[in-house]
């Protein structure tokens, strides 16, 4: 056999050898188990939860997996009621939250909507349920039966200002309460019942004891913002609970 016949038939083997050693790694790579990572909705969750976003915060929409699990001792607390959500994540850095739950009742206390936050955030709520409102309130109105949420998780910019720092709702450690609502049917509204109510003093007593309770507790007065609701986050301050 010629020298150029011998190079021919080495040439040949070589690559039946390439093609047959790519077979069975096509095959090696098929048989391994595919996980499939979980369904996700865009924009449109969050998007509900705050239709007034910042057009910055827009163009990066928040992704939350929504399978929620019921529970009436949430975070392990007898009273708290609502579910356990999975991790929310955003697009948008330092939102999202890690450990969500919604709450829906605090300590026989329902809640005019789902509040969505973190199980430090629950727990500091339902404490001021518990201490603040309930002991404020007394037997006014036959006593308290609900709290109207103006705002719990959302991404957003502090006081929805262009090119803030990202707010503590954005993180699910906020909640927004506007008003206090009574078994009569009345309420105490932070707007109309803040200065010169039958209410006032129940209502500053009520914030006053939210101090240490929550990190931050804004109210009227504080900045200009808070005027028809108090705002109350588990932020931690260098010089300790910031109260206005």
């Amino acid at each position: 056999m010629s020298r150029r016949a011998i190079l021919s038939l080495g040439l040949v083997i070589v690559v039946a050898v390439a093609c047959s050693s790519d077979r069975r790694s096509d095959r090696s790579v098929r048989a391994l188990p595919t996980i499939e990572a979980p369904q996700q909705s865009r924009g449109g969750f969050l998007s509900r939860l705050n239709p007034f976003q910042n057009a910055s915060f827009r163009s990066n929409p928040s992704r939350a997996v929504t399978s929620p699990q019921s529970s009436d001792r949430l975070c392990g607390i007898r009273g708290l009621a609502g579910e356990v959500l999975p991790p929310i994540t955003s697009e948008v850095a330092q939102c999202g939250v890690t450990a969500p739950v919604r709450v829906r009742q605090v300590d026989g206390v329902r809640l005019t909507q789902g509040a969505i936050m973190d199980c430090e955030t629950a727990a500091a709520l339902h404490n001021w349920v518990r201490k603040g409102v309930k002991p404020a309130v007394g037997r006014t109105g036959g006593g308290v039966t609900g709290l109207r949420v103006a705002a719990h998780y959302v991404c957003r910019p502090r006081n929805h200002r262009a090119g803030a720092r990202v707010s503590e709702h954005g993180r699910g450690r906020a909640i927004d309460i506007s008003a206090i609502l009574l078994a009569d049917g009345s309420e105490m509204s932070v707007l109309r019942d803040w200065h010169d109510s039958t209410h006032s003093r129940a209502l500053q007593r009520m914030h006053r004891a939210a101090c240490g309770t929550f990190g931050t507790t804004l109210g009227p007065g504080s900045d200009g913002m808070h005027e028809d609701h108090f705002h109350y986050d588990t932020a931690r301050h260098r010089n300790g609970p910031y109260c206005r």
